[in-house]
């Protein structure tokens, strides 16, 4: 009973943390239809930024309110950098898909190149909280407190963009050129706007992820960023392209099927277990778990 409770905990954990990358990724393609590959981008800067902040910024440090003024720091930093991308590179080449793909791709390459030669290629130690590294005993299960973190900052992000897509004007336009951004231009309003406000979330989002994944996994490193990215967009597929809440699903599923088969089987064959998931989506509803069938 207790492995049950740990691995179900643990994998809610990992989940959370592919959550919060999909979450974005997923906006960014409902309203614009951009598949950023860019996305772990956000990711690394993120982490990067809050792991310099904590030992460089006034009044941040791992600990205590020193370390929200950390993750704080990082947030803006990926979410500024998103939006850089967005205004700069991706404006131009809306409804050009073959080029947005290349131009995501090569930003994340020269991006990674960029952490490498800026911090080197291998992990560095994360500065966490001393909390972080303790555990907390659930139903008699010793769980890692940074899983426990991660699953709150999830819940929260979730509820926070539920309430914005639902509750703000802003929300209501993004959720409106999700169904339909050809109605949502007719009626005059700039979606363009409406773009870079969800890049900004999507990077937010990201760099949130990199931070605490930081704290989850000990290190950060440049390609931390690239290896959560396939996992997130198997998520945003098996949920549903443009659904929040159908990332929010796919991701327990992904993250649970993961941690269950890789301590049941054997090491490395939840990651197997996890693409034939996406390829039976793929196969019995293509749409994903949330997503709408498209009509001719």
């Amino acid at each position: 009973m207790n492995t049950v409770v740990l691995l179900t905990l643990t994998g809610l954990g990992l989940a959370a943390l592919y959550f919060l990358v999909a979450s974005g990724l997923s906006l960014v393609f409902g309203l614009a239809d951009v598949l950023n590959f860019a996305h772990g981008l956000f990711l690394g800067v993120g982490a990067y930024a809050t792991w310099w902040a904590s030992g460089n910024l006034p009044g941040a440090g791992p600990d205590g309110f020193g370390f929200v003024l950390a993750v704080v720091f990082g947030v803006l930093a990926g979410s500024l950098v998103a939006v850089l991308v967005e205004l700069v590179l991706i404006r131009p080449l809306y409804s050009r898909t073959i080029e947005q793909v290349l131009v995501t791709v090569g930003l994340s390459l020269a991006g990674v190149a960029l952490l490498q030669a800026t911090w080197g290629a291998d992990p560095r130690p994360f500065p966490r909280p001393d909390w972080s590294r303790d555990v907390t005993s659930v139903l008699g299960a010793q769980v890692p407190n940074a899983g426990l973190l991660l699953i709150v900052a999830a819940v929260v992000v979730l509820g926070a963009l539920l309430a914005f897509l639902r509750w703000t004007r802003y929300g209501l336009i993004i959720r409106a050129g999700v169904e339909n951004r050809e109605m949502v231009t007719a009626l005059g309003i700039d979606v363009r706007k409406a773009f870079t406000l969800v890049f900004a979330i999507g990077g937010a989002a990201a760099a949130l992820a990199g931070a605490l994944g930081g704290v989850y996994f000990g290190t950060v490193s440049p390609g931390q960023g690239g290896s959560l990215l396939i996992f997130a967009f198997i998520v945003v597929v098996i949920g549903g392209m443009g659904s929040v809440v159908g990332s929010a699903y796919a991701a327990v599923a992904v993250g649970l099927l993961q941690q269950f088969v890789n301590y049941y089987g054997t090491s490395g064959l939840g990651d197997l277990c996890v693409v034939g998931l996406l390829a039976v989506v793929l196969l019995l509803r293509p749409q994903g778990l949330a997503g709408k069938v498209a009509h001719a």
